[in-house]
């Protein structure tokens, strides 16, 4: 006996995000943060064949945004202390990219205190740059988006208001970032889940950045893909402050759009990032474990880190943990 085929018709269901992760999501965009958060573990001193060999990669590779570094003020420049990364001067990008002349977007982050908007960012027709995305806490014709850190620090209240205002504003797209790398996936829904109701209604994306401080950061940004957020920071080999952000390879090996090849990653990971793993020496480690556990700034365990020899592990947690 068959089932009847005629007379009514099949009701339409909804399509969700989490009804399509495991296809793909072409309004997903991808953006690579290696060099700007990878030079906090050297204070932006990477050499141009590095810079470079993350450039050629995100171009081969498909990857939609490349974060080339801070916008820092030029005024605060002191000769020596930090690369050419921590001010990406217009003559210091081109070295690198020329005209950019691919498909691939380049970003840099504005420090919300530490950019001087009018001097340091150029009209876009004279800047090879894309994207400005805002680092900011809650307290000229670019795309913009904004990076609220530290999410994890904020009371309730306080984000709801910061939410309401930056919906008003012109950003494209605000992020969730896990600055300590110190949230659950349960945290991960909650947020993500109140930025889209915030962003969603005013026709803004959501984004997430995440840190493996508890080795949760891919994790966290499947959790974020699942719920609806459509720009995903990755870095390669996860090279970034401490603990590290999400891993570019396992990101756009999990996606499952065609455009993304996954074989520029391996190689740069391979011939570029990861021998510079024992000098930065970025990566999970106890010590970022624990400021992790602990909701604190991982500043403390890179002094640790730092110290000849490395010390006691137990009173480096009973120290942070007083």
């Amino acid at each position: 006996m068959t089932a009847k085929t005629g007379g009514s018709k099949a009701a339409k269901s909804k399509e969700t995000p989490a009804g399509r992760w495991v296809s793909y999501r072409p309004e997903i965009k991808v953006l690579d943060c290696t060099i700007r958060d990878g030079g906090l573990m050297n204070n932006h001193h990477f050499d141009d064949e590095i810079v470079r060999a993350v450039y050629t990669a995100c171009v081969e590779a498909g990857i939609d945004y490349m974060e080339i570094g801070y916008k820092a003020s030029s005024k605060i420049i002191v000769p020596g202390e930090h690369g050419a990364w921590k001010y990406c001067l217009e003559e210091d990008m081109r070295r690198i990219v020329g005209d950019n002349k691919t498909g691939l977007k380049l970003s840099v982050m504005a420090d919300a205190e530490r950019t001087d908007y009018h001097g340091d960012i150029r009209p876009k027709k004279e800047s090879v740059i894309d994207l400005v995305r805002v680092a900011t806490y809650i307290s000229q014709i670019y795309e913009t988006t904004v990076n609220l850190m530290a999410v994890s620090t904020v009371p309730e209240y306080e984000l709801n208001e910061g939410l309401e205002l930056l919906a008003k504003s012109e950003a494209e797209a605000i992020y969730v970032v896990d600055s300590f790398g110190v949230l659950y996936s349960e945290q991960v829904q909650h947020l993500v889940r109140k930025y889209l109701h915030y962003c969603k209604r005013a026709g803004k994306e959501v984004g997430m950045h995440a840190h493996n401080n508890l080795q949760l950061a891919f994790a966290n940004t499947i959790e974020a893909i699942v719920l609806g957020a459509n720009m995903l920071d990755g870095t390669m080999a996860g090279l970034g402050r401490g603990a590290g952000n999400c891993p570019m390879e396992l990101l756009i090996g999990f996606l499952k759009n065609p455009k993304y090849d996954l074989r520029p990653v391996l190689r740069c990971v391979q011939s570029s990032i990861e021998p510079m793993r024992a000098k930065l020496g970025w990566g999970f480690d106890l010590p970022y474990m624990l400021t992790g556990l602990l909701n604190e700034h991982p500043r403390a365990a890179m002094k640790f880190k730092a110290t000849e020899p490395e010390g006691d592990i137990v009173e480096f947690y009973n120290s942070i943990w007083e």
